[in-house]
């Protein structure tokens, strides 16, 4: 029974770090879309996204050596992660034109409650009530710290952010449920082909050449969404959705590091005050494992 519950606690937590090194890796590349996206097509971002990537999934593949097991997948499942992660990222490309980061983050962090609500239904998990809670004052949390506009919450950026949230979730979820068969090497190509394709052929039409000085961002977005993908694969691998879920909060305090190393911006004490709720909600979470863990599903 101990060695059980020692062993569903330390996969939790294994979770719990793949996710926050994902969240900030996914930060990075929210700023390098905003930027590209101020330019070109957001159907063509996310295109630059998948394909920038590519080649770095391929040699991640051959380094694993595990080029036959791309083929043994559970396609259908493939496929419709592939369909959400083009529109999710076209979604979020088109809302960061329109929104300020502190409106988009706030709106898709909606993205943990439906993660966790999934959780239960699709994947069976047991969602206590000290995961709700950390959901619920993380969430405190990010409005205090973006105090949105609410003008914004009303806009079609608005409704692009929340389709590209059910999208996530849904995809969450669904790799969730491959980790179970598949090899993680599998997902993270396919996620990324299915983008570089699809997205691809949609922003084709309208292709707009890509700027020499724009390059280096691009290859940044390669970097940062290989990286992202791989780590976003182990956290809801290695943990329960309902306990790595409500670390994509963390994405506020890796946006403070970045505009503070970046930009040189001190936030305010709300964003401070708000940031210190989500850190607490974290650490109440990861308190709560080691003291009472459930065995994934």
């Amino acid at each position: 029974m101990f060695p059980a519950q020692s062993s569903a606690s330390s996969e939790n937590l294994r979770g719990i770090v793949a996710m926050v090194v994902a969240v900030g890796f996914f930060s990075v590349m929210d700023a390098l879309l905003k930027t590209l996206s101020a330019h070109y097509p957001a159907m063509q971002v996310a295109a630059l996204r998948g394909w920038a990537a590519l080649p770095l999934v391929v040699l991640y593949v051959l380094w694993r050596r595990e080029v036959p097991g791309l083929l043994k997948v559970r396609w259908p499942l493939h496929l419709l992660r592939g369909v959400l992660n083009v529109s999710m990222l076209a979604l979020f490309a088109y809302a960061l034109k329109e929104l300020a980061l502190a409106e988009a983050y706030t709106l898709f962090f909606i993205a943990p409650l439906l993660i966790t609500a999934l959780s239960t239904v699709v994947l069976g998990e047991k969602v206590r009530g000290e995961h709700w809670v950390a959901i619920a004052l993380g969430m405190v949390g990010v409005v205090v710290a973006l105090r949105p506009s609410q003008d914004a919450l009303f806009t079609v950026g608005a409704l692009a952010v929340l389709g590209a949230a059910i999208g996530y979730a849904v995809s969450a979820i669904t790799g969730r449920v491959l980790t179970r068969t598949d090899s993680s090497a599998s997902l993270v190509f396919w996620a990324t082909a299915f983008l570089a394709l699809g997205a691809g052929a949609l922003a084709w039409p309208n292709w707009v050449g890509v700027e020499q000085a724009h390059w280096p961002l691009v290859a940044g977005l390669a970097v940062t969404g290989f990286a992202g993908q791989l780590a976003i694969t182990q956290a809801f691998k290695h943990g329960q959705a309902a306990v790595v879920a409500p670390f994509e909060y963390t994405a506020l305090a890796w946006g403070l590091g970045l505009d503070w190393v970046l930009w040189h911006t001190v936030p305010g004490a709300s964003t401070l005050l708000g940031g210190a709720i989500i850190i607490g909600s974290g650490l109440y979470l990861v308190r709560q494992e080691r003291k009472r863990p459930v065995a994934p599903s």
